[in-house]
């Protein structure tokens, strides 16, 4: 299993995506919380995402929901593979090649 790291970007749209669904819904809100960590879960056992928009990055959809989770993949200095999550982008957002939406 790679060890995952996220970005600061990637955190703040976690958290945001959580916090404007917990205001109608709480329970729904955990459920694409749930969902999209378990996808990530999924992602460090093995890394099945396409190529992605942003040169050596990859994209791999939220199965269910209209999110995308962006992330990279490296190596620590032992040779152990990580992930680093850049992004979870929702799919509607204007986002072109070689760029992160605003």
């Amino acid at each position: 299993m790679r060890r995952v790291d996220w970005s600061g970007d990637a955190l703040d749209e976690f958290d945001g995506i959580v916090a404007f669904i917990a205001r109608d819904n709480p329970l729904a809100a955990n459920k694409v919380a749930d969902n999209i960590e378990q996808t990530i879960h999924d992602l460090a056992a093995m890394p099945t995402g396409r190529k992605g928009r942003v040169t050596g990055t990859y994209e791999k959809v939220v199965s269910g929901l209209p999110y995308i989770v962006a992330y990279a993949l490296g190596n620590e200095p032992r040779g152990h593979e990580t992930i680093t999550i850049l992004r979870v982008i929702h799919g509607a957002r204007d986002w072109r090649e070689e760029s992160w939406p605003d």
